[in-house]
């Protein structure tokens, strides 16, 4: 009964094999591996973009901060949503790589919408030099609350951003879940959809610890390694992350693993929905909830062996995250509703 995260649980088998067979004899070093070359022609498969240059890091935190530093300079305003990841969990690392300031959008259900970013987009830049000039725009999919967007959605936003020549970034440490949650395909979910660049997660989803930044612009490749390199992120055995990506996006690993995750959090929603006194604070539709329940259950929970975050709550109420994975059963579940 483990829903404190899906960065808890193990890596895939196919991932694990992958590395295996990576660690037998010798490749070249810092990205010239053989397997990258790989993976580099399966994302433009993937993604239905024969230019996309693509670069590896370890974390979701480096991936963002590169992916943001690449595209926008010091003075530049980074406007994302107030509850974002790169605001509240990245230890200012997008300030830091980047120099720029984060501009704040406040918007329901962990997405900012067409009216709070235009509003945002209006008041930014216009005081001349002394002021933060417009930098860019990032959204997150699946969203800190644990929403999706549509492609639609998030063309409406990025043409916000567009009309001022910002670039757009998407922060997909869950991309894979929100694929699955609205059946687009990755390219309509980025590039066609207005998203310049993606950081792709994989660690969440049943990886080691490997994420990509796919640029679908490749004039800013370059300035992307080298920030890599500067920022101490380039892997000198590069075909340990190469292995743990080519696995993952091969014979749709990555879309299997997110169902599973999915499947298993709209079941647990539905046990929750179930039990009185019960609410949820955004919809499920994805992989991550955020219920609250009457006193009492926290402990009653966690006395059966169940493991996940508190989060604040009203007077009378307890409230929680949880958050299935690739791994999570149906006896996990069903386990953990027993015990509510």
């Amino acid at each position: 009964m483990r829903f404190a995260s899906d960065n808890t649980s193990g890596a895939a088998p196919e991932v694990m094999a992958a590395l295996v067979r990576a660690n037998d004899g010798y490749d070249r070093s810092y990205g010239a591996d053989a397997i990258m070359e790989r993976v580099t022609v399966l994302v433009r498969e993937t993604f239905e973009a024969p230019e996309a240059v693509v670069h590896l890091v370890a974390t979701g935190t480096a991936a963002n901060a590169l992916a943001i530093a690449t595209h926008c300079p010091p003075w530049g305003a980074v406007f994302c949503h107030s509850h974002a990841h790169v605001a509240e969990d990245e230890c200012n690392a997008p300030e830091f790589y980047s120099g720029a300031k984060l501009v704040l959008v406040p918007g329901d259900h962990g997405k900012m919408t067409p009216e709070t970013l235009g509003a945002a987009l209006a008041r930014t830049g216009e005081s001349g030099v002394h002021g933060v000039q417009r930098g860019m725009l990032t959204l997150t999919n699946v969203t800190e609350a644990g929403t999706v967007h549509t492609p639609a959605e998030i063309a409406a936003l990025t043409a916000l951003a567009k009309a001022h020549k910002l670039p757009c970034h998407l922060d997909g440490a869950r991309f894979a879940n929100a694929l699955v949650a609205t059946g687009a395909t990755p390219a309509e979910m980025t590039w066609k959809a207005g998203v310049d660049v993606l950081s792709l997660g994989g660690t969440k989803n049943g990886c080691l610890g490997v994420e990509a930044v796919v640029l679908f612009d490749p004039a800013k490749a370059w300035e992307l390694e080298l920030r890599r390199k500067r920022g101490g992120h380039l892997f000198s055995k590069n075909r340990f992350l190469s292995a743990q990506m080519e696995a993952y996006l091969s014979d749709n690993l990555w879309l299997r693993l997110a169902a599973q995750a999915n499947a298993m959090g709209q079941r647990l929603a539905k046990g929750l929905a179930a039990k009185p006194g019960v609410a949820q604070a955004h919809p499920v539709q994805a992989n991550m909830q955020f219920p609250n329940w009457p006193e009492g259950s926290h402990a009653r929970l966690e006395a059966a062996g169940a493991a996940y975050y508190r989060f604040p709550a009203a007077p009378g109420r307890e409230a929680a995250r949880l958050v299935t994975s690739w791994s999570t059963t149906e006896a996990d579940v069903d386990a953990f509703l027993a015990a509510f």
